[in-house]
């Protein structure tokens, strides 16, 4: 079977026309196949982010059970408001970030780095597929793996039929997203990048343990973005997809005089199929009309939101 190269999830309009335009532009004028990078945020872009991203349910969970286990750590941030199931809490947190202000934020990225502290690499992967594979999401009445836009994998599918090399560029954990990344969204785990932990590596004679320490080594979001993307590829994007302020420098730096390129800013205005909100967006929406980026509408532009099944989700692969 041939990949999944069409965009029958997408509603005509603007945004469809914009992403057809730029692909037909990238092949026609024969843009080398190396350089043809497309690099995509995943919470609120690829997969459902509310009421809270994926992993941050996840590291709730793990904060919980600590201070299940310690009751000293429920008097602390955040292990407090994982405790009490205080989202609110991780929302104004979230909420504060974007508007500049991380004093609470801060103690939450303190609350992560430690919450998997000395857990080696490959159980951290274990769990994270295991959570990723067998949990709900809060709301919506389907697993995680079904909260992946349809519309964002089929353009994921038409990028890679076109010639283009996908890579996920996202403020969660990269070790996170990794073991679902192939399956899911079609994109190998050495094409993930993401937040990571301070790791150390030690001998012990048997192929060596590299563990999760208790400091973080980068947030990858806003300005960080760019940094990865150069670092891990070593290329300018020629394609940018994000949803949030976190996501503008990314969407920045996906621009070159010399050859086409697309910035997509997913709007998050459908609460009938997902949820409608623009908080955490504002700076974002506004370089967008300023900009002349192409904003993807889900109520407008997606025909459908997810797929009715895991199956049908996952992107089709060359026999």
């Amino acid at each position: 079977m041939k990949a999944r190269d069409d965009l029958s999830n997408w509603n005509e309009g603007a945004a469809k026309a914009a992403i057809v335009q730029f692909v037909e532009e990238a092949v026609t004028g024969n843009v080398p196949v190396e350089e043809r990078i497309a690099v995509f945020d995943a919470d609120g872009t690829l997969w459902c982010e509310k009421p809270v991203p994926v992993e941050v349910d996840f590291i709730l969970r793990r904060l919980a059970d600590q201070a299940e286990s310690d009751p000293k750590l429920r008097e602390h941030q955040p292990w407090k408001a994982a405790h009490e199931h205080d989202n609110g809490w991780l929302g104004q947190a979230i909420t504060e970030h974007y508007a500049g202000d991380d004093t609470k934020a801060a103690l939450f990225l303190d609350g992560v780095s430690r919450a998997f502290a000395g857990v080696d690499v490959e159980d951290f992967e274990a769990q994270s597929a295991s959570f990723l594979r067998g949990t709900k999401h809060p709301t919506l009445g389907r697993g995680y793996l079904e909260t992946a836009y349809l519309p964002m994998l089929e353009l994921l599918a038409y990028l890679e039929a076109n010639g283009f090399t996908n890579r996920i560029v996202s403020g969660s954990g990269g070790d996170f997203i990794r073991p679902i990344s192939q399956e899911l969204f079609g994109i190998p785990p050495e094409r993930v990048i993401g937040s990571a932990s301070e790791l150390r590596y030690a001998s012990d004679g048997n192929g060596g343990t590299i563990t999760h320490q208790a400091q973080l080594a980068f947030l990858d979001d806003g300005g960080q973005k760019p940094i990865q993307i150069w670092t891990h590829a070593g290329r300018r994007p020629l394609l940018a997809g994000g949803n949030s302020n976190g996501d503008v420098p990314m969407l920045e730096f996906a621009h070159r005089q010399d050859r086409p390129s697309l910035r997509l800013l997913v709007l998050h205005d459908d609460a009938e199929r997902e949820f409608a909100y623009t908080s955490g967006a504002e700076t974002a929406l506004k370089q967008a009309d300023g900009n002349g980026w192409t904003v993807v509408s889900m109520k407008e532009d997606f025909a459908t939101v997810f797929a009715t099944s895991p199956a049908a989700l996952a992107p089709e692969k060359e026999k």
